[in-house]
């Protein structure tokens, strides 16, 4: 007999995580594969007893995902071999006895003949002071602004969450709040914006319960830091 299959364009509910004890919500159970029941279960070894819990099974501190930035690297680093494969066989060439390139003799003679306060030099140090700067920013920053990082249940082991998915379950949420037609969520670093369209009931009794269900939902995902709520309710536009 075959089961029933789910209507087109319907979305399945994402497992949301308990605050208290960190398990998926929704689901029975498994004593064999729960972390707090100290027993695992591999595919070979079968069920082993974990480990008591000792110095090195603290909980990491939950800190942002760091940027590998491959590609500014790359292009940094091919620029700067370019340019100094350039400057040595300039360099080399000199010493054999020929003459230097011409784009290097025009530059050493542009900068012995204008003063230090010419337009264009202050230009140029303008232009290298930013770039200087920039380079800095992206080595110094951690980059992955989308990904939000989630609480550290164990030392070794790093999660984080996507924005998009974020937003998409705190909008599931808040369709299924009576009242509430339509809904359009945008998750930040520290902040959701919802904003909702309440065909009936009170705006403020929406409001209030958005507030209550996206509250509890936020703090469920298991997210380091839990986003505050902005909530916005409005009644649907005019048609025509």
């Amino acid at each position: 007999m075959s089961e029933p299959e789910e209507p087109e364009g319907a979305t399945a509910r994402l497992p949301l995580l308990d605050q208290d004890t960190g398990s998926h919500s929704g689901k029975d159970s498994d004593p064999a594969s729960d972390p707090a029941s100290g027993v695992e279960s591999g595919p070979e070894t079968g069920a082993r007893q974990k480990p008591p819990p000792g110095p090195a099974g603290r909980k990491g501190r939950a800190g942002r995902f760091w940027s590998a930035r491959r590609v500014p690297a790359g292009i940094v680093a091919l620029l700067l071999l370019a340019l100094a494969g350039v400057f040595l066989y300039d360099v080399v060439s000199v010493r054999a006895g020929r003459e230097a390139l011409a784009p290097r003799r025009e530059l050493a003679r542009q900068l012995a003949q204008r003063p230090l306060d010419d337009t264009w030099v202050l230009v140029g140090a303008g232009l290298a002071a930013a770039l200087g700067l920039w380079l800095l920013l992206l080595a110094l920053t951690p980059g992955r602004r989308r990904v939000l990082p989630m609480r550290r249940t164990h030392p070794d082991v790093r999660a984080g969450l996507h924005r998009d998915a974020a937003a998409t379950v705190l909008r599931d949420r808040a369709m299924e709040v009576a009242g509430v037609q339509s809904a359009r969520v945008r998750a930040g670093r520290s902040k959701a914006r919802v904003r909702a369209v309440a065909h009936f009931r009170d705006l403020d009794d929406v409001r209030g319960d958005l507030h209550a269900v996206l509250s509890d939902t936020a703090g469920r995902l298991g997210l380091a830091r839990p986003p505050k709520l902005s909530v916005r309710v409005r009644r649907p536009g005019r048609k025509g």
